[in-house]
């Protein structure tokens, strides 16, 4: 029964959202086709802090946000966070002070309703295509020279093991040394029990926490420094998510 009443509020949550985005789409449509230089940045702030309040009431969930005095509102960052459940993009959007472009799978652009959003203001990328990715990462670094942050999840995609954290990839690092510009950490915390992890559908009330740590400097980072500097936030992700259960 209970299984039963976390899929129902899932779907409830799901329909939300897409009417959410229903009621948006004409601020959507002035800003993506008559003002798309000057409006696109109020639209992303819309998105991550007006939208997502609303539809965190709405849901009854709680997202509980500390360290985010840690970061500069000036300074862009390259953003990593640790992903678990289909949850997770808004909450990571909701506990940024800031606004940023996302890094996504080329795929989510195919979603009905949302995925007009997500190729209007994510960057897309093929993950079976070299060249697809290169572009992509030519993309990130206008987006970060021209004041965005820019967030990818280290892990690629949703960990579904038991473990943690999924294996990181060395490209959100790489691409922040080569640019020298720093990495802002977020954790999310007891997911697991507000959102079905993995790919499975289940949502309840609840309370999710979000932990900001001191950003981390690549200025000058080469070689094994940049592994080493991947190893140590894994390390610091991994200890937060563990001390939280």
């Amino acid at each position: 029964m209970i299984n039963l009443l976390k899929k129902v509020w899932a779907i409830y949550a799901l329909i939300l959202l897409m009417v959410l985005i229903i009621i948006s789409l004409p601020y959507y449509i002035i800003v993506f086709y008559i003002f798309p230089k000057k409006g696109i940045k109020g639209l992303i702030y819309y998105n991550h802090h007006v939208l997502t309040n609303i539809y965190f009431r709405l849901i009854l969930i709680r997202v509980k946000v500390y360290g985010k005095e840690l970061l500069d509102r000036n300074q862009s960052y390259l953003i990593v966070s640790n992903h678990r459940t289909s949850l997770d993009f808004i909450i990571n959007a909701f506990a940024f002070p800031g606004i940023y472009r996302y890094l996504a799978k080329k795929e989510l652009s195919k979603i009905p309703i949302l995925g007009y959003l997500i190729k209007h203001t994510c960057v897309l990328v093929d993950r079976t295509n070299a060249i697809s990715k290169a572009k992509s990462i030519i993309k990130m670094k206008e987006f970060l020279k021209n004041g965005y942050s820019v967030f990818i999840y280290p892990e690629g995609t949703r960990n579904l093991t038991d473990q943690p954290l999924g294996v990181f990839h060395d490209g959100a690092f790489k691409i922040a040394a080569q640019l020298g510009i720093p990495i802002a950490v977020q954790t999310i915390t007891n997911i697991d029990k507000v959102s079905e992890k993995g790919k499975g559908i289940g949502l309840n009330p609840g309370t999710v926490q979000v932990y900001w740590e001191k950003p981390f400097e690549t200025t000058g980072l080469k070689g094994e420094a940049i592994t080493e500097l991947k190893d140590t936030i894994f390390k610091t992700m991994k200890n937060r998510i563990e001390s939280a259960n």
